[in-house]
């Protein structure tokens, strides 16, 4: 008995149109997609290389902008921004402020988002609704003189370190960055190592902590960043002691030479080098990154 053969279905046939609207639908997407983050990416980009074209230029070739490229490459702008700025005392300074803010920023904060996700105490919510408040609202100058008038009372008015006491007093959104991190670790590990004789500070410092350097690193990130380029504080607690000022307060003084005439090139070449700490911090944290990015991926 022969077999009687199935009716064949056109399904392929049938799907084909709706398989290629989909194709043309992702590929759209793909494009619009790739665009928008080329624009973006120009944009971003753009400022950085015009600054570093006009620190080979000469000034007036930065004030016309007749020209894209230097007509002559000026490097001794570089050296002339060096030797103008005091580059090396001044990049001292600034680091000795982002790495000192950095690590007592991290400190702070991890040790308040560690009492604050694994204890109970009073005052706990009122604790983190003052944190974030002072991270909605932008009172600035505001605050300007109360903390340099608490600052010439602990005599700090006229040293880097009064600087420094109040970079790390905003550390909130360091705080919430770290608390969102701790919540991630298993308080199970807290119960086996309270079991085994460890101390509050000691599951802390040798339990959560290591655990915690993806989060240190990317916060760590972004205070160094942010100590780096702060302007007003130094400014103003170096008024009296030019010696002390960090780069970025250094840097404004180059856009003006010894014939009172603007230089704006100098300015550029020496903001072309201050950019090169950051890159290297940008490059030493890109572990972090990395490790947070593969961590919120897995299954």
């Amino acid at each position: 008995m022969e077999s009687v053969p199935a009716p064949t279905t056109n399904r392929n046939t049938a799907a084909q149109p709706g398989n290629v609207s989909l194709l043309v639908a992702k590929l759209a997407g793909g494009i619009v997609l790739w665009a928008f983050l080329l624009l973006i990416f120009l944009f971003t980009l753009f400022p950085v290389v015009m600054a570093m074209f006009g620190s080979f230029k000469t000034n007036a070739e930065v004030t016309t902008g007749a020209t894209f490229w230097p007509s002559v490459w000026q490097f001794h702008n570089y050296a002339k921004a060096w030797k103008g700025a005091n580059f090396g005392q001044f990049t001292f300074n600034s680091l000795f402020v982002a790495v000192v803010t950095t690590l007592g920023s991290l400190l702070v904060a991890s040790l308040a988002a560690y009492a604050v996700d694994r204890k109970e105490f009073v005052g706990k919510k009122l604790f983190v609704a003052i944190l974030a408040s002072t991270m909605f609202i932008s009172i600035g100058a505001v605050v300007l003189r109360p903390q340099f008038e608490l600052m010439v009372h602990l005599h700090l008015q006229k040293s880097l370190w009064g600087v420094i006491i109040i970079l790390i007093s905003g550390h909130a959104a360091t705080f919430f960055t770290l608390l969102g991190f701790f919540k991630g670790i298993p308080r199970d590990l807290d119960e086996a190592a309270m079991i085994d004789g460890c101390t509050v500070y000691g599951i802390y410092w040798r339990i959560v902590l290591p655990l915690l350097a993806p989060g240190l690193g990317v916060a760590g990130l972004f205070v160094f960043r942010n100590a780096w380029n702060e302007y007003i504080l130094p400014l103003v607690f170096t008024m009296t002691k030019p010696s002390l000022q960090t780069l970025t307060v250094g840097l404004a003084s180059l856009r003006y030479g010894t014939s009172a005439a603007a230089e704006t090139h100098i300015m550029l070449a020496g903001a072309c080098m201050s950019i090169i700490p950051i890159l290297v911090v940008y490059v030493l944290a890109n572990k972090s990154f990395i490790s947070v990015t593969s961590g919120s991926v897995k299954g």
